[in-house]
């Protein structure tokens, strides 16, 4: 493959990842590392293992903020769409 090849599907993907399905897909697998954090809670709590329920804690922070990234870049898409007025 020559290099102007992989540049071109770098672009394509990181055209994907800003694209509106790029973006509910992102959101959606927000939502799937949600299930994770919570076992990793329930689990922390009942080890009472307080370091794993901060790691816990400061994962879903990092997942909420995430998710709020997404769904703003969302809106703004929603708002330069003409379409949609």
């Amino acid at each position: 493959m020559s290099s102007s090849s992989k540049g071109g599907k770098a672009a394509q993907l990181k055209g994907f990842k800003h694209s509106r399905p790029g973006l509910y897909l992102g959101i959606g697998s927000s939502a799937f590392g949600a299930l994770g954090i919570l076992r990793d809670v329930k689990k922390a709590r009942g080890d009472s293992d307080t370091l794993k329920l901060v790691n816990a804690v400061v994962a879903a922070v990092a997942l909420v903020t995430s998710t709020a990234l997404l769904i703003r870049e969302l809106k703004q898409l929603g708002d330069d769409d003409v379409l949609l007025g």
